[in-house]
């Protein structure tokens, strides 16, 4: 019967583990967002530009705003409008356009 006793768990080898893929998660969390913010031509934008218009998407409480970016978010996905139309709180200019030459990147970045 001694073979039937449980062996005591490791709790700090379970914890490193867990900290570790918790580390590894928001590490590509990281990467995914800076992927979007380059793919949707963000980048182009200042960090306290960038920041701004964040902080006011996150304030946003009116659901249909929500929904309508939503829907836009997804047809940016699928690559049937990534430019076609401005943000309604834009105040527009040529320096936001994207600053790099390349095209952006494909539709599957940032969707986990």
């Amino acid at each position: 019967m001694e073979d039937d006793m449980r062996k005591p768990r490791d709790f700090d080898s379970e914890l490193k583990a867990l900290e570790a893929k918790a580390k590894e998660l928001k590490a590509r969390k990281v990467q995914q967002l800076g992927e979007l913010v380059i793919a949707t031509g963000a980048d182009a934008l200042t960090a306290e530009e960038l920041a701004g218009a964040l902080v006011a998407l996150a304030e946003i409480t009116d659901t249909g705003k929500k929904e309508a970016w939503a829907k836009r978010g997804d047809a940016f996905f699928r690559g049937k409008s990534r430019y076609s139309a401005k943000p309604p709180d834009r105040d527009g200019g040529s320096a936001q356009t994207q600053q790099s030459g390349a095209p952006p990147a494909s539709g599957g970045t940032g969707a986990a």
